[in-house]
């Protein structure tokens, strides 16, 4: 049976870098058993990524993927793009033995105008051109906005139809939340995507708290507030078809993530995503 490679997007302990760094970080990853991770939310300083190198080695763990923005997501965002950083973020691959770049989001200015989409579609798949020269693939990574229709077409398949080279890391979780079956979806998308993100979605319990029954005051809080990000087995999506539909769709890492822990520990979190992937029978794909 073929096999995809399970990992953790760190996203989901982006609020333990500070305290603990890349290196413990990947440490207790590494403890609960994930060999492999995508790198989002570390700065790429020169410590942080001698930490990344140093960690994977020592605990075995595979860098599968780097995040990093073609253009600033807002005007005047300080972080590294390719645009600027390409030679750095280049480097930062070779150190790290990556070969797959992802883009989290497309610039949040240019997302309410055809043609401003038009032109960072060209630009973006000009960018995973010169990166395959450098052996390494570009990914653009799917949120729910990309799922707005311009003409009755979705924002994610006007990006796919006007590119080649430039590939998708699926995020069912914001499928889901989109409207759409996550697994057809994926499927629609087989052979551009090698990344795909395994983030389940729940309706929690309904707090009614701090609602004025009288007023129905923050009654709409309430109500939003159910549509949750959960652990992987602990809402309402189907993911071993998923899984099945991304490795026939040609996924080869598909990584774990969750936005928010609502208290809970994001470690505790990954170590049940973990514990529910082993027991739909994923045990050997860690």
């Amino acid at each position: 049976m073929n096999k995809g490679k399970i990992g953790v997007q760190m996203y989901t302990v982006k609020d333990k870098v500070a305290d603990l760094g890349a290196y413990e970080i990947i440490r207790r990853i590494a403890e609960l058993g994930y060999r492999a991770v995508e790198v989002s939310q570390i700065p790429m300083r020169s410590k942080n990524v001698a930490e990344l190198k140093r960690a994977s080695i020592d605990f075995d763990i595979k860098i599968a993927a780097l995040s990093a923005g073609l253009e600033p997501i807002v005007p005047g965002d300080p972080g590294e793009t390719l645009s600027s950083d390409f030679d750095k973020i280049v480097n930062d691959c070779k150190i790290l033995d990556c070969n797959y770049l992802r883009i989290g989001m497309m610039p949040i200015h240019l997302m309410d105008d055809r043609d401003k989409i038009m032109g960072f579609i060209e630009r973006a798949e000009a960018m995973a051109n010169r990166l395959a020269e450098q052996e390494i693939e570009l990914y653009y990574h799917t949120h729910h906005l990309e799922f707005q229709k311009f003409d009755g077409v979705y924002l994610l398949d006007i990006i796919k139809d006007n590119t080649t080279k430039l590939g998708f890391e699926l995020d069912v979780h914001w499928i889901q939340r989109a409207g759409e079956n996550p697994v057809e979806f994926v499927k629609k998308y087989k052979d551009r995507i090698s990344l795909l993100h395994l983030k389940d979605y729940r309706i929690g319990k309904l707090d009614l708290s701090n609602v004025d029954f009288e007023s129905w005051a923050n009654f709409d809080d309430a109500f939003m507030s159910t549509i949750q990000f959960a652990e992987v087995g602990e809402g309402n999506l189907n993911i071993p078809a998923i899984i099945d539909a991304g490795l026939e769709a040609g996924a080869q890492y598909f990584l774990v993530e969750q936005d928010e822990q609502y208290g809970r520990d994001p470690f505790d979190c990954l170590k049940i995503s973990a514990g529910n992937l082993r027991k739909m029978g994923y045990a050997d794909w860690f």
